[in-house]
């Protein structure tokens, strides 16, 4: 049986086009106009969605977490950092509608209760859940509620979590992105055949969600059968924050994004047999 799920307008899962979501995540560092920048990249890019992150400051992190120093762009708390890094409600309004006007889908990775009702109301086509949300029950129960599909990431975590997670989601409507939550992750640690264990375990489409420097694995997760592939985009590598240096530049995207197209078309059907353009050179060539 093939595992494919609807997301809008696009089918995703085993013999469908690679759903490429490139996200932005915080690498907008506060700027709606460095937002729609890497939006425009992820269009040219041919990219299908555009993923950022949304929290409630003060649910999600403690006072003293807050409160702690951490020279930043915005000041010189972790705070000031964490509330800078958040749009507003009439800025994702403009992001709403500039993605509608580019024609990608947008989404968000959101943190607590209340960001998931925040982002809800712009209607989004699917949710994704971080790695760092994995294990927390309400929270996967809370997004059910709205009834779109669910992107999961799954690092951090071992099998009887990811297991315990499906369990409390259910598998409608439901993808498992495998992943690594180191930025950047080193090579040793991809394990990129969890791709094969996720699928023989679970009845939905797997992808992959990389946090890599470079772009070989995310093609080999394309060839071992990830249906997804989840990469953080950037202007620069060079510019400030925490997962710039775990992301990709335009050029690198653009390639990543023609080669995994060039792929589907060459991966054919696993029939085998001779093409017309064959035909002359069996005639030039095969002897008997």
């Amino acid at each position: 049986m093939k595992k494919t799920i609807q997301i809008e307008n696009k089918l995703v899962g085993e013999d469908q086009p690679t759903y490429f979501i490139a996200e932005i995540g915080i690498n907008h560092n506060g700027s709606l106009s460095q937002a729609k920048k890497l939006i425009d990249v992820a269009v040219e890019c041919g990219c299908d969605a555009v993923k950022f992150q949304k929290r409630t400051i003060d649910i999600v992190y403690t006072s003293e977490e807050l409160a702690r120093p951490r020279e930043n762009p915005f000041g010189t708390t972790n705070g000031d950092l964490k509330r800078g890094l958040e749009f507003s409600e009439e800025e994702y309004s403009e992001i709403d509608r500039y993605c509608k006007e580019k024609n990608i889908h947008w989404t968000a990775s959101c943190w607590d209760e209340a960001s998931v009702d925040f982002i809800a109301k712009f209607d989004p086509p699917c949710f994704k859940l971080a790695s760092a949300s994995l294990t927390d029950d309400n929270l996967l129960r809370h997004h059910r509620k709205y009834g779109k599909p669910i992107i999961i990431s799954t690092g951090m975590s071992e099998m009887k979590q990811i297991e315990h997670a499906v369990e409390v989601l259910g598998t409608d409507d439901l993808i498992i992105l495998h992943s690594t939550s180191t930025y950047p992750a080193q090579l040793e640690e991809l394990n990129l055949k969890m791709i094969h264990t996720l699928k023989e375990k679970f009845p939905v489409p797997i992808g992959y969600s990389g946090h890599e420097v470079g772009l070989s694995p995310s093609y080999a997760a394309i060839v071992l059968g990830a249906s997804v592939v989840e990469r953080h985009i950037t202007i620069s590598r060079a510019e400030w924050g925490s997962d710039q240096a775990a992301s990709i530049e335009p050029q690198g995207l653009k390639r990543l994004v023609d080669d995994i197209r060039a792929f589907e078309i060459a991966i054919g059907d696993g029939v085998k047999k001779v093409y017309e353009s064959e035909v002359p050179i069996i005639e030039k060539l095969r002897r008997k």
